[in-house]
């Protein structure tokens, strides 16, 4: 590996990565504040590091919206989240915001979907959950530049 792999970002510049923690933070609260869950915050996470291939923000989740409830099946099939049936209309809706805010530009039939998803959250739920999905977008990008890595678990079966 060449001297640019191990390059991290959040050890380069301390300040700047803890304004990004900061901003972490100020977001939860307001997700918090609009009466946004812990399962729709991760699955919101899950689904933004799924479409930027981040593979460390991807294990973190998974193992946070697992110790949130999530169930399994739901992770499984978050790709297909429009399809699975599985999903209620505010969880659809938060992630028809998050895939907004990740996947530019927009094609006309996202713009409608979002318009839907304006129909159900409010204004609150709206703007905490695309500062949310604007906060893992900048987490996704430090992680995959820096190169994370993620820890084995010990405990999951190997292939």
């Amino acid at each position: 590996m060449g001297s640019a792999d191990a390059f991290y970002l959040d050890k380069s510049d301390p300040a700047a990565w803890k304004a990004l923690n900061a901003l972490s933070l100020k977001v939860g609260a307001a997700l918090k504040a609009a009466g946004i869950g812990p399962r729709t915050i991760e699955l919101v996470n899950l689904r933004i590091s799924q479409i930027n291939g981040c593979a460390y923000c991807l294990d973190m989740h998974t193992k946070v919206a697992l110790e949130a409830g999530e169930s399994i099946q739901r992770l499984g099939v978050l790709p297909v989240w429009r399809e699975a049936g599985l999903f209620s209309d505010e969880e659809m809706a938060a992630l028809a915001v998050a895939e907004m805010v990740t996947v530019l530009p927009h094609e006309e039939d996202r713009l409608a979907e979002l318009a839907g998803a304006r129909n159900i959250l409010t204004d609150a739920q709206y703007s905490a959950l695309t500062w949310a999905a604007i906060s893992i977008n900048a987490f996704n990008r430090v992680s995959i530049l820096s190169r994370h890595a993620i820890t084995p678990d010990p405990e999951a079966k190997q292939a």
